[in-house]
């Protein structure tokens, strides 16, 4: 209805099927942490929708068969922003003492942190169809691998770390950030798939 809103306006299911079908490559973004889905997430302390692979996809009016790949991004610590089961949390000043403190962004609130959550890894990983894995924070929870941009860089406990993910959830991990800029990534995916 507003006219200088209608160049930004299309069909968004048809637009990104024609996409796929002439072979472009089409990337689904989600939001939010898998233990926030409203129907597999930790209820009551859950967002308003299903934050799964399968529904951002439907979101978007892509069907499943249409889908290649599904790189779940999981941070090398659980963090968390207000009430709700957290069956991995330190106290703040563990935390504080590992250097893995973290403020929401919005609220301002101190978040609550946690080790690796590797029973809810597995269940996303399951209910997600996860193809590839990313980790964040490699970085901030091993010392010595800020920056680093080859795999053979890391640290033994950062490598090790890395190697129990995979081993403990079946899947690859295939990119691995050491820092807060977009070229702190390692690309593992050749080596890997």
């Amino acid at each position: 209805e507003i006219d200088e809103l209608e160049e930004f306006i299309t069909d968004v299911p048809k637009k990104i099927n024609e996409g796929i079908k002439n072979g472009e490559k089409v990337i689904i973004e989600g939001s939010q942490g898998f233990g926030l889905s409203l129907y597999f997430g930790t209820y009551p302390y859950v967002t308003s929708k299903d934050v799964t692979a399968s529904s951002l996809a439907a979101d978007v009016g892509v069907g499943p068969t249409s889908v290649d790949e599904v790189v779940l991004v999981f941070k090398s610590f659980v963090s968390r922003v207000g009430a709700g089961p957290f069956p991995t949390e330190m106290s703040p000043e563990e935390a504080e003492a590992k250097g893995i403190a973290e403020t929401a962004t919005v609220t301002g609130r101190k978040r609550r942190i946690g080790e690796f959550d590797f029973d809810l890894a597995n269940r996303s990983a399951m209910i997600n169809g996860a193809t590839q894995l990313a980790l964040t924070n490699v970085d901030r929870l091993f010392d010595g691998n800020k920056g680093v941009k080859e795999y053979e860089e890391l640290t033994k406990d950062a490598k090790k770390f890395i190697e129990k993910v995979e081993q403990n959830i079946g899947t690859p991990v295939t990119l691995v950030s050491t820092g807060p800029d977009t070229e702190d990534t390692l690309d593992l995916r050749s080596e890997k798939l």
